[in-house]
C-alpha cells in the first residue's frame, strides 16, 4: 500500500484525537477534508505489536492488559442500535488480542442484552488462555432479585459467554438504592454467600463489586474484606472525578477516596469511565488547544488514559470502543504506557478538571444504563448532543444577533442528525423509570423537560436562556 502523506500529528491537529466518528455523527457537517483525513489515519496508524503494557493480579497472578474491552458500546449495524455488528465485533476483538488486550468486561444487561452473546461469539474464537473474560449479577430488575433468579442469570451469563469458568465476576452496581437495595439483591437472597461458594468451586476466580453511589455500601463491604476477600474492585476514576465527583454530583464520591481505600487493603482498581463517556476526549476547544501545545503528538483521549493507568494499584482501564480508531488511539496509550509525570498530573488537576467542572454539563456518561426506554427516547443522544455544543461554545444563546440564528440551525440539524424525531426529549411522558438506573443520579425526566422546552423555543425562532443545574 501506498504510504499516506498525512501523519499521526497531522490528523491530531486536526481533530484533537478522541472520538472523531462520533463527533461527526453528532454535528452533521462532515466535510470532504475530514473523511480523507479519517479514511487516511484508519490506513496508516498502526499500534505496535508486542509492547502492551501489562499489571500482575496479586492474588492469581494473572498478566492482565492494561487497556480492558468494555463491550458494553458495540458497533451496531442500523441507527437504533438494536443490531449489532458481529462481523466489526469479531475484528475488533481480533484487533485487540493481536496487540495484547486480554481483558473483556461485560454485563447481562448491556446493549439490550446482547453484550454477552456478541462477546462469547467473538471470544470462543480463540483459545480460553488468551483471554479474561469479566462479567456481572446485573440483577437491578426486582423480577430477576429471587435466590432462583439470580442464580439463573448467572448461568446463563457462562451459557452466552460459552465459557465454563469467569475469570472476573462482579456485583453490578452496588451503591444504587442504597443499604436496602444491597441486600435486597445480595444478602437477603444468600447470593453473595453462593458467589463466594462458586469461587471455592472454581467457576469464578476472582470475585468483587462495582461501585456507584452511595458510600455506605462501599464502605461496609470493604470493612468485611477479612469475611469476603475481595479480588477486585471497579470503580470510577479519571482526573475530573478524583477530586471533583462529588461536585458534579453530591451523591458520588471522588474517585481520591476509593482508590485509597482500595490501596489500605491491597485490592487491585478496575477503572471504568476513564474518558466520563467521552466527555474528556470532547473537551472545549480552548483546553484541546492548551493540550495540544503541550504534546501535539498525543490525542486528547490519551491525556486520560495516561491518568487512569498510571497509578500502581490499577490492574485495567475499560474503555467502551465503539469504532476502530478508538481501539487503536488507546492501544497507542498503552504500547507502552508513559506514565503522567507529576507534573502533567498537577496540570490536569489544577488546569483543566477545574475549568471543566464550571461547565455545568448535565453529568451524562452515555453508559445507557438508562435504556432501553420504555417509550422509545434516546436519553444518553439526548444529553450527549446538548452537552458538546456547550463545551464547544456553539449552544444557542439570547443577545446573539445573527450568530443566533445560525447556530439555532446547527442545533436543531445536528439534533436531527443525531436522534430520530421520535426517539427526542418532547416524547418523554415522564414516567421516572429511567433514573433509579442512573450512576451518575441525573434527574432525568427534569433534564429532559428543560430541553424539550429549550427545543421548542429553537423552533419558534426565540432566544431563550436554558442551563442545566445539577
Amino acid at each position: 500500500m501506498e504510504k499516506k502523506n498525512i501523519s499521526r500529528r497531522s490528523f491530531l491537529k486536526i481533530f484533537g484525537g478522541g472520538a472523531v466518528t462520533t463527533a461527526a455523527v453528532m454535528t452533521g457537517c462532515k466535510s470532504k477534508t475530514e473523511s480523507k483525513a479519517v479514511e487516511e489515519y484508519k490506513q496508516q496508524i498502526e499500534p505496535p505489536i508486542g509492547k502492551m503494557t501489562y499489571r500482575t493480579n496479586p492474588t492469581t497472578g494473572d498478566k492482565v492488559s492494561l487497556l480492558g474491552f468494555g463491550m458494553m458500546r458495540l458497533p451496531s449495524l442500523t441507527e437504533n442500535k438494536d443490531d449489532y455488528d458481529q462481523e466489526m465485533i469479531n475484528r475488533q476483538v481480533d484487533y485487540a488480542i493481536e496487540h495484547g488486550v486480554n481483558y473483556f468486561d461485560t454485563s447481562p444487561v448491556y446493549c439490550q442484552g446482547k453484550s454477552e452473546t456478541c462477546t462469547g461469539i467473538a471470544l470462543s474464537r480463540h483459545k480460553r488462555s488468551e483471554y479474561f473474560v469479566a462479567t456481572k449479577l446485573s440483577n437491578f430488575n426486582p423480577a430477576t432479585q429471587s435466590r432462583e433468579a439470580s442464580i439463573e442469570m448467572y448461568h446463563n451469563s457462562m451459557k452466552n459467554l460459552q465459557v465454563d469458568y469467569i475469570d472476573y465476576y462482579l456485583l453490578h452496581s452496588i451503591g444504587g438504592g442504597g443499604m436496602e437495595a444491597f441486600n435486597t439483591r445480595y444478602i437477603d437472597n444468600g447470593m453473595l454467600d453462593y458467589l463466594v461458594e462458586e469461587r471455592k468451586a472454581g467457576r469464578i476466580r476472582n470475585l468483587g463489586f462495582s461501585y456507584h453511589g452511595d458510600i455506605a455500601v462501599f464502605d461496609w463491604l470493604l470493612s468485611m474484606h477479612d469475611k469476603y476477600k475481595w479480588d477486585f474492585v471497579q470503580i470510577e476514576l479519571n482526573y475530573l472525578d478524583w477530586d471533583y465527583a462529588d461536585e458534579i454530583n453530591s451523591r458520588n464520591t471522588d474517585a481520591v477516596y476509593l482508590y485509597n481505600e482500595l490501596q489500605k487493603r491491597g485490592i487491585p482498581s478496575v477503572i471504568m469511565e476513564p474518558l466520563l463517556g467521552g466527555r474528556l476526549a470532547n473537551l472545549p476547544q480552548y483546553l484541546v488547544n492548551e493540550l495540544k501545545q503541550r504534546d501535539p503528538e498525543r490525542s486528547v483521549a490519551s491525556w486520560a488514559f495516561r491518568y487512569a493507568g498510571t497509578p500502581e494499584g490499577v490492574l485495567t482501564v475499560l474503555s467502551g470502543m465503539t469504532y476502530m480508531e478508538h481501539l487503536k488511539d488507546n492501544l497507542l496509550s498503552y504500547c507502552p504506557l508513559v506514565p503522567l509525570t507529576d507534573e502533567e498530573r498537577d496540570y490536569l488537576h489544577q488546569s483543566v478538571a477545574e475549568r471543566i467542572v464550571g461547565l455545568e454539563n448535565i453529568p451524562c456518561n452515555d453508559c445507557k444504563y438508562c435504556m432501553p426506554c420504555p417509550y422509545g427516547i434516546d436519553i444518553p443522544a439526548i444529553f450527549v448532543h446538548y452537552n458538546k455544543c456547550k463545551n464547544e461554545g456553539t449552544l444557542p444563546r439570547p443577545n446573539m444577533n445573527k450568530e443566533y440564528a445560525r447556530l439555532r440551525r446547527n442545533y436543531l440539524i445536528g439534533l436531527d442528525r443525531a436522534v430520530p424525531r421520535m426517539r427526542q426529549a418532547d416524547h418523554c411522558i415522564g414516567c421516572g423509570q429511567c433514573e433509579p438506573h442512573c450512576p451518575q443520579n441525573i434527574r432525568i425526566t427534569r433534564e429532559l423537560r428543560k430541553i424539550s422546552e429549550f427545543v421548542e423555543t429553537l423552533k419558534q425562532g426565540k432566544p431563550l436562556e436554558f442551563e442545566s443545574k445539577k
